[in-house]
């Protein structure tokens, strides 16, 4: 039987973080094998709904890599991508929008509401919350690629949001706009929360993933990382792939003035919890300069968690 006390003692290690985080954004890129094991979407969904009750103002960006890729493959369509960008043709994209805004984006929102809280799913179409732009991209070799329907943030109104957090709501985002030349795109949802994040001037722009976090050449996890070492990394085909846009938008939303950028380890059970409200940490901090960054412990492999003992620290190292 566990001890009262000591869990009177874990309660309290999240008070500091409760104190310094009230009223703040936080935005939280939702992917990956968060979103497919049942034991970790109800994690990650108690996460939110606590994260609100204690006066912070999550919002939900989510993605949908691994929904798409099995309704494509029923359809007999296959997947092209370039530098972790999905090349998305006309009739890629009615799946895209079927599975992102309809599918995923529902279920979310109903495992929040189940768990307690009242989210509420949009799109960037959603009361004119992002307007989107064609995406132009080149390849390695310099040459410019032609993703198809695939777009970027060309601006937020971040106002819908704003009147969700007053609301006491949650709202979950799926990662498709409309451009102002009438089509509907596709964008990253990396990109879109860093937009998010910036736009709403987050406290935190964590990203969920399915790796610890950002490894150097040799295989080592880097507890974090400046713009200068992710530069170096993507040179040397250390961070590549799905891996790029994500350090991409952690920089970007960091030099807009979003306070801190994480991309954490979502396997792990309670993960944005321990991001959040512990010293303890799941993943690697992108930093705006080299240092700085709070001592961690690597989960258990008992547990899948950072230990309580380990967990306690200041808010001021957060």
């Amino acid at each position: 039987m566990a001890d009262p006390v000591a869990q009177a003692e874990i309660l309290l290690e999240a008070l500091p973080y409760i104190r310094r985080f009230r009223n703040k954004v936080l935005v939280i890129k939702y992917g990956g094998a968060a979103m497919l094991d049942d034991t970790l979407k109800a994690a990650f969904a108690q996460d939110v709904v606590l994260m609100k009750l204690v006066g912070m103002n999550p919002v939900i960006v989510h993605g949908g890599g691994p929904q798409i890729d099995d309704i494509l493959e029923r359809l007999g369509m296959q997947s092209r991508f370039v530098r972790g960008m999905r090349v998305t043709d006309r009739q890629t994209m009615a799946a895209v929008e079927m599975v992102l805004a309809g599918q995923v984006n529902k279920e979310i929102v109903a495992l929040i509401n189940h768990h307690g809280g009242h989210a509420v799913g949009l799109s960037g179409k959603d009361g004119g919350l992002f307007t989107a732009r064609k995406l132009t991209m080149r390849d390695d070799g310099g040459e410019p690629v032609d993703l198809g329907l695939v777009g970027e943030v060309a601006a937020v109104d971040a106002r819908v949001i704003e009147s969700l957090d007053a609301g006491d709501f949650i709202p979950v985002i799926a990662p498709l706009g409309a451009g102002t030349d009438g089509e509907t795109y596709n964008i990253n949802a990396d990109l879109v929360a860093g937009k998010m994040a910036e736009a709403l001037q987050a406290e935190k722009l964590v990203l969920l993933t399915d790796v610890p976090g950002i490894r150097d050449g040799e295989g080592k996890l880097l507890p974090a990382v400046s713009p200068e070492q992710v530069t170096r990394l993507v040179a040397d085909g250390t961070i590549n792939g799905g891996m790029i846009p994500k350090v991409e938008c952690c920089i970007q939303a960091l030099q807009a003035g979003v306070r801190k950028a994480h991309i954490i380890d979502g396997r792990v059970k309670h993960a944005v919890l321990l991001e959040v409200l512990t010293r303890a940490g799941v993943g690697t901090e992108v930093t705006r300069a080299p240092g700085g960054r709070r001592a961690r412990r690597a989960p258990s492999a008992a547990t899948g968690t950072p230990s309580a003992a380990n967990a306690v620290g200041s808010a001021n190292t957060k």
